[in-house]
């Protein structure tokens, strides 16, 4: 009777050490993902930081004039307006630089099946 209770307490605590050392690795590599979320949450209040100082300066009225100044600097070209994606070059066509565009009129349907042109004069 000694033997089969010492045998059954020896597989207790057989089943207890099992029991912490899984529960101990559980720990670690919980930890060792908390570290890497830790590092990340650090990478990405820097990044933040460096945004907003950036977002800062150049948000500065006077650097925007600045920056206004000098585009506009440059040559002057005509501002081309596009009234529909259609008009937008398609990759590979030879397109002219300074070639003029004309206005498209959009056509909507509307919910009661009649079309509607989209140009405000017409």
């Amino acid at each position: 009777m000694i033997r089969v209770i010492n045998f059954f307490c020896f597989a207790a605590s057989a089943l207890a050490c099992l029991a912490l050392y899984q529960v101990s690795e559980q720990t670690r590599v919980t930890r060792l993902h908390l570290v890497s979320v830790h590092r990340q949450i650090a990478d990405e209040r820097q990044l933040a930081e460096t945004l907003q100082a950036e977002w800062t300066r150049v948000s500065d009225p006077a650097q925007i004039e600045r920056a206004s100044q000098v585009s506009m600097a440059g040559d002057d070209k005509p501002a081309v307006v596009l009234a529909s994606t259609n008009l937008l070059p398609r990759r590979g066509d030879n397109v002219v630089a300074d070639a003029e565009l004309r206005s498209a009129s959009a056509v909507v349907a509307t919910p009661d099946g009649a079309a509607q042109s989209g140009m405000a004069g017409n």
